[in-house]
Order: C-alpha cells, then sequence, then structure tokens
C-alpha cells in the first residue's frame, strides 16, 4: 500500500479513532482541530488552521459536530476550501443535511477538487477495527481513488449515488438507530419494573431475535449508565433527529416513531441531559 498525504479535520471521538486508524496503515497525516490540544495528544503534527492542515494534503477527512460547524471549517481565509490543491479529494464523514454537502461540494469543485459525502455507521469501537461501514455519495473516479484512505477503518464502502446520496443514507440509518435506542431503553425498564434482573434482561435481547449489533455494543452503556463513556450524547441524537424531520418533510415521508422519539429526546434535554450518551433515555424513563 502506498503512503499517502493526509489531513484529518476534527479530532473528536470518531476523527481522533480514524486519524488514529491512518497513522496506524502508514499515512502521513496532519491533524486540525479547533481545541488544538486534544489533537495533539494523537502524536501526529497539527496545523494551526484547517487552510494549513490541507494544504499539502492528497486526501482530507473532515469529522465534526453538525452541519453549522462543518460551514465554518470549510469557508473563509483559514478554512478548508482556501487551502485544497488540484485533484485532492475531501471525504466529508460528518452527519449532516445532503444540501449541506451539495452546498460544499460546488465551493470544492470550484478549487478543481472532489468532495464525497462519506459519513459511517458504527461505534468508535469498529473504527478501531476497521470495520465501520462507509455511505458514500459521490463521483465514482473520486471515490476509487479514496478507497485506500477509507479502508483505513471501513471494511465495506457502499457507493449510493451521486452528491448527497451518502448523507441521505446516513440520516435514513440514523432514524433507525435512534428509533432502537428508543425501544431498548422502554423495554429495559419494563422488564425491571416487572421484576426481571436488568443485567438478566439485557442478555436475552443480546441473544434474541432483537439483538442487532446496536444492541452488543450498547450493553456496557445500559446496565452501568453511571460509569460508561458517552458513545453518542443526546445533544447529538436531538440534532440528528432534526435533520431527519426535515429531509422527510422535504419527500414527504411520514414517520410517526420519528416524533414520538424526538419528543423523548427534547424531554431528555430540557432534564439536562444533553451531554449524557443516548442510552440515558432509561435513566430518564425511571424516573431519574
Amino acid at each position: 500500500m502506498t503512503a499517502e498525504s493526509v489531513a484529518v479535520v476534527g479530532t473528536g471521538r470518531m476523527g481522533a479513532a480514524m486519524a488514529g486508524r491512518l497513522l496506524g496503515a502508514g499515512h502521513r497525516v496532519t491533524l486540525y482541530n479547533r481545541s488544538p490540544q486534544r489533537a495533539a495528544a494523537l502524536g501526529a503534527p497539527v496545523a494551526a488552521t484547517a487552510r494549513e492542515a490541507v494544504a499539502q494534503a492528497r486526501f482530507v477527512v473532515v469529522s465534526l459536530a453538525d452541519d453549522d460547524a462543518v460551514r465554518a471549517v470549510y469557508s473563509g481565509a483559514e478554512g478548508i476550501v482556501a487551502g485544497l490543491g488540484q485533484g485532492a479529494v475531501v471525504m466529508e464523514t460528518s452527519t449532516i443535511h445532503p444540501a449541506t454537502v451539495r452546498e460544499l461540494a460546488a465551493a470544492v469543485t470550484g478549487r478543481g477538487a472532489h468532495l464525497l459525502d462519506t459519513p459511517v455507521s458504527g461505534s468508535v469501537a469498529l473504527v478501531q477495527r476497521g470495520e465501520l461501514t462507509v455511505l458514500a455519495g459521490g463521483d465514482g473516479d473520486a471515490l476509487e481513488r479514496a478507497r485506500p484512505i477509507l479502508g483505513a477503518f471501513g471494511s465495506r464502502i457502499a457507493h449510493l449515488g451521486g452528491q448527497g446520496s451518502g448523507a441521505t443514507m446516513k440520516l435514513v440509518v440514523n432514524s433507525v438507530v435512534h428509533g432502537l435506542n428508543q425501544a431498548v431503553a422502554e423495554a429495559l425498564v419494563l422488564a425491571e419494573r416487572a421484576g426481571v434482573d436488568r443485567a438478566a434482561a439485557y442478555d436475552v435481547f443480546a441473544s434474541s431475535a432483537v439483538a442487532a449489533p446496536f444492541v452488543q455494543y450498547k450493553r456496557e452503556a445500559y446496565l452501568n449508565p453511571d460509569t460508561a463513556a458517552v458513545a453518542f450524547a443526546l445533544e447529538l441524537v436531538a440534532k440528528d433527529l432534526r435533520l431527519i424531520g426535515d429531509l422527510a418533510g422535504s419527500v414527504g415521508a411520514r414517520m410517526p416513531q420519528l416524533a414520538a422519539n424526538a419528543s423523548v429526546v427534547e424531554e431528555a434535554l430540557t432534564r439536562g441531559y444533553g451531554d449524557r450518551d443516548m442510552s440515558a433515555l432509561a435513566k430518564l424513563l425511571r424516573g431519574g
């Protein structure tokens, strides 16, 4: 495998794990994060600006929290777009609206570069094992060039169509994830209230017809909610649900379960649960 120059913009939980996989694969990685000390811990060069980070990179991986953060890091004199070289390939892995992807793609194309929307499905643990599913939209030739980079952290790359189709599919997948989260939280509390031990009930979930990968990797969070690490904060769940609702409205899709999920998550946020893991919905339903 050829070592490539890669910029990673955003070193939160997922971005940091992706950067670690790219470094482990032997790529030359430059990092940019709004809080540079967080990036410095990864042991790769840290650029002062996004423009500086991408200036010499053939490939750019972006992993940020929301549409506003993504737009901000692409724009301006020190943003990603200003630093892109001819032929560079940007892989946008953030969970954002498809319309935002298309907006950014126009700016990136104007620099003679390519933007792929490549959000991912899976947890940090799957990143670390290189087993994410990459949901890709955009130019097929650019995607072929980017496969060795995406393959550092993803074991399956699904090319879903043109610009924005990856972002669309990520919202579709997350609508199921958030529905599962709500269902698991409700069912676990129901089992407890009816006298079944929490761990015993979860063991049945994990070995029954509902034993999705989500159920498997959220075990610790549900069984030990006060000590488990935050993997997906409820404030980000709320952001996802708003994006999904907007997409559903724009295409005329009726999603009554989405509305119910959003109502419970909004209640959790008003009670101060925004920075807690999504599994904290069970604590909310227990009356915590």
